[in-house]
């Protein structure tokens, strides 16, 4: 006995334990001061039984009086379990369930467990035991809730250990290992001994994959040497961003996991989005989930400075929902700055949006028991088939993610052929997202100083596509003579390198310069402001899609605008998203194409503005967060 206490002992403090669950509420049972409250009960497979004083140390760390009593079986077995676990403050009650008119003690039992839980102690069941079915729940487990008056709690175990060849399966942890204890809702009455047993399989099968998807590969400490080593280069570049005006020097310790807020108690889930596109798409979801959980807290991160501005501007609308919205910028993929950033924060889920995975960030997520979905996901072809041919050398993070909620039917597939688990697919959230904010003073002013010239734009602009859109401009000079182009390159440090492309020196927005009467071209270089310039145009043709390999832009925040929209052949990262507005939205294959469409808007825009307002009918007669996807995050936190 005593060698055998040693080694458990060993095992329980050498094991990186886990301890975590359904928003805290174990915890809340387990401090609760009054007295005369019941007690909880806690259930457990009989294979887990060994990790049951890893279970009790860590419930004695938050309330070091509480009392914790196990039913174990009346034989020797049961005996030898009882004073096995006995050091760890864990008391014994003998009995099991009564069967085939043998009398096992059960009766008995259950008005002792009665007895210790309504003096406000932790009663623990395996509902399996003591003879099996493995994984089945007997009658005791729902007939103790009501006898007692008091909730289950299922708890899901696992641990690096050696599996016994026994009718449970008992694991036996090995020292040195990791482990899991994950605890589930708790669940009232009225409940049946099948829906207790769902629950204690999902929280099982949880912390199994934790423990074999936490285990880091040779792939993963590569990654992670990398990381480290990038630290001094990462910090330089964070310098260079800065002077690039890409950063903000008061908030640049976020970048390395530090923050100067506290954390809100209870549940709160983690949102990231990389820039405004994602971040506007994810501010409907949030509202809805905020209805649904008036309690919950948001924290949401960004990659950029201008996905951070959109944040802001929706607290300043949001009313109370705001003082529930926390915002951060997301730290790099360091294991120090990423272990920094989750020990303050400890989110009960993560939800990433369209395709930010970050390989560190998911192992740290998954080792922490922190699931993680992904929204609005979205994998094209071409993604596929690198990620494919790179399997062999990646950490498994398609695996790691407890769902995916895909765009489309083509990206569902990519994900589950890459080993995402739970793949699913309810539509492009940015069908939802509102239409891009504008500064109204800033609009009137514009507008009164372009007056009525006929405004065409060129919106998220990729390098090679300004020659052909300026050659279709030219093109236009002696029947629209007076239109003015709107050039607003994706990446605003382009605007420069576009103006060398002109005979004449065009007014660049960054500098602070309008267009004069005389202008023709007018180089929009700013982040943040397609709002804006969108709603100068009378017509607008969406970058990154006329040079291979491109890959598109979201057509759904211009449409909801009703501004007449072109796009090229090359939009493959947002090909859902234009099938949904087939016929919508004018196809351009040539910069002759471009000109010919610019033209017929402008001298006939009637048809056009009627596809317009069409496509924006299609989105509001489509649009609301799928009830689906809610109870889908719902299940994710829990």
């Amino acid at each position: 006995m005593i060698l055998a206490r040693g080694y458990v002992d060993l095992t329980i403090r050498t094991t990186r334990w886990t301890v975590t669950g359904a928003s805290e509420a174990l915890p809340s049972l387990l401090q609760k001061s009054d007295r005369s409250a019941n007690g909880c009960i806690t259930v457990a497979w009989h294979r887990t039984l060994l990790m049951l004083p890893a279970m009790c140390r860590w419930a004695h760390t938050l309330k070091p009086e509480l009392k914790i009593t196990v039913m174990v079986s009346r034989n020797r077995d049961g005996q030898f379990i009882g004073d096995l676990i006995a050091p760890w403050g864990i008391t014994g009650i003998e009995g099991s369930s009564d069967r085939n008119g043998k009398n096992k003690g059960g009766s008995r039992a259950l008005r002792q467990a009665c007895s210790v839980l309504r003096d406000g102690a932790i009663f623990a069941i395996t509902p399996d035991g003591p003879r099996g079915p493995a994984e089945t729940v007997q009658p005791g487990a729902e007939a103790l809730m009501r006898l007692a008056g008091s909730p289950l709690v299922p708890i899901g175990a696992a641990c690096t250990g050696i599996t016994l060849p026994s009718w449970d399966r008992l694991r036996v942890p090995l020292p040195f290992g990791r482990g899991y204890l994950l605890y589930g809702a708790p669940c009232t009455l009225p409940v049946t001994p099948e829906e207790i047993g769902q629950k204690l399989k999902a929280q099982s099968a949880r912390a199994e994959a934790c423990l074999k998807l936490g285990r880091a590969g040779l792939a993963d400490h590569l990654w992670m040497a990398l990381g480290t080593a990038l630290m001094p280069g990462l910090r330089a570049m964070m310098l260079i961003r800065l002077r690039r005006g890409k950063e903000r020097l008061e908030r640049l310790p976020e970048r390395r996991g530090r923050t100067k807020l506290a954390r809100p108690e209870g549940t709160l889930l983690w949102l990231h989005a990389a820039s405004v596109g994602e971040t506007h798409s994810i501010l409907p979801l949030i509202e809805a989930l905020a209805e649904r959980h008036p309690t919950r807290q948001f924290l949401i991160t960004t990659a950029t400075i201008s996905g951070a501005d959109i944040v802001t501007g929706f607290c300043a609308q949001a009313g109370e929902l705001s003082n529930r919205l926390i915002h951060q910028f997301i730290p790099y993929d360091v294991p120090l700055w990423t272990r920094r950033f989750l020990d303050h924060w400890r989110p009960s889920a993560l939800l990433l949006t369209d395709s930010e995975l970050w390989p560190g960030i998911l192992l740290a997520c998954t080792r922490r028991a922190i699931p993680v979905g992904v929204l609005n996901a979205r994998l094209s072809t071409r993604s596929w088939k690198r990620w494919h041919q790179m399997r062999r050398l990646v950490p498994p993070i398609f695996k790691r993610l407890d769902f995916v909620a895909a765009r489309g039917e083509q990206d569902a597939a990519h994900f589950a052929a890459l080993g995402a688990r739970d793949v699913v697919c309810y539509g492009d959230l940015k069908a939802n997202a509102p239409p891009p904010s504008v500064n109204m003073d800033e609009l009137r002013s514009l507008r009164a100083q372009i007056g009525t010239r006929p405004v065409f734009l060129a919106a998220s602009t990729h390098s090679g596509e300004d020659e052909i859109i300026l050659r279709a401009i030219a093109k236009l000079r002696l029947s629209i003579p007076d239109l003015l182009t709107i050039i607003a390159p994706r990446h605003p440090v382009r605007g420069a390198q576009i103006a060398t492309l002109l005979d004449s020196k065009p007014p660049l927005r960054s500098k602070g310069a309008a267009p004069g009467p005389t202008d023709s071209i007018w180089i929009a270089d700013s982040l943040g402001e397609l709002g804006l310039f969108y709603r100068l145009a009378q017509c607008a043709f969406i970058g990154n899609s006329l040079v291979a390999p491109g890959g598109g832009h979201n057509p759904f925040e211009p449409a909801r605008l009703e501004v007449p929209l072109a796009t090229g052949p090359f939009c493959d990262n947002f090909r859902p998203a234009f099938e949904q507005l087939t016929g919508l939205v004018a196809p351009i294959q040539s910069d002759n194409d471009l000109a010919d469409w610019i033209d017929s808007v402008m001298k006939d825009p009637m048809p056009w503005r009627a596809r317009a307002q069409q496509a924006r009918a299609k989105l509001q007669s489509e649009e609301g967060v799928p009830a689906a996807l809610l109870d889908r995050i719902d299940a994710l936190c829990v």
